[in-house]
């Protein structure tokens, strides 16, 4: 679920991966929530709350908000950047690599809330959750060809609606060239999404409630674990079919 592979991905490969990485950004959504009272992946709520500040002439608060914006977008730019030089270097892994990293720097910023913990901190590391948040989000959405976006749950809404009524436009009619298996087959997908992200929230208010900071770090391990076996078994699937293609063939 997590290699670019030249053929088209399967939705068991998606709804996989919404599985992991929704639910994963739920989970650090909430546990944001209920350290700092705040959403690090809701742009749209962020931008409306900007506005509204914008209107209140309240400069700390709009560097604030602005800020978080901008460390999303700058998440997303860097997945991607990343993305396109692996895949131009024929690394087949690269994706598995960011959230690698990404789980990485989740352990480190909970291990440093841990020890060094400081509501005058709260801010900035209410942007770097903004910053990884974008490349999750990011990630999910080049490898799934834009079907699973973990973080963004209005844009998935609005594609289950759109893939509900196609469904149910093709049950009216009757018609079969209307692609009936495929459209429920990508419905299938983006509830999972949603409600793996729901059931990540839930976990998160949970685990913080009862762990704290180390409940971020418990995240970062899965993904670590995750990207790591997707590695290995990735590793070894390409050294056994080399093996296979230089083994000589008997006649």
């Amino acid at each position: 679920m997590l290699i670019k592979l030249k053929r088209t991905r399967t939705h068991d490969e998606d709804r996989n991966l919404a599985m992991w990485l929704a639910t994963a950004a739920g989970v650090l959504n909430a546990i944001a929530l209920g350290a700092f009272g705040f959403f690090p992946s809701h742009m749209s709520g962020n931008t409306s709350q900007l506005s509204s500040e914008v209107s209140n002439v309240n400069f700390r608060d709009i560097t604030f908000l602005a800020t978080i914006l901008f460390a999303f977008v700058c998440g997303a730019v860097t997945a991607r950047m990343v993305v396109i030089s692996g895949l131009a270097n024929g690394n087949r892994i690269i994706f598995c690599q960011i959230l690698w990293v990404e789980g990485l720097a989740l352990i480190a910023l909970s291990l440093f809330e841990m020890f060094f913990y400081s509501s005058a901190n709260n801010r900035e590391v209410i942007v770097i959750l903004g910053f990884l948040m974008g490349v999750h989000n990011s990630t999910s959405t080049q490898l799934s060809n834009g079907r699973v976006r973990s973080t963004h749950i209005t844009g998935t809404l609005t594609d289950a609606g759109i893939s509900l009524a196609s469904v149910l436009a093709a049950l009216f009619r009757r018609d079969p060239s209307k692609q009936l298996s495929g459209q429920k087959r990508q419905l299938w997908t983006h509830l999972t999404t949603i409600f793996s992200f729901l059931i990540g929230g839930i976990i998160g208010l949970m685990m913080f409630k009862h762990l704290g900071f180390k409940a971020m770090a418990m995240v970062g391990g899965i993904l670590l674990i995750v990207a790591t076996l997707a590695m290995v078994r990735t590793v070894v699937r390409v050294k056994n079919n080399r093996s296979l293609a230089l083994k000589p063939s008997g006649k």
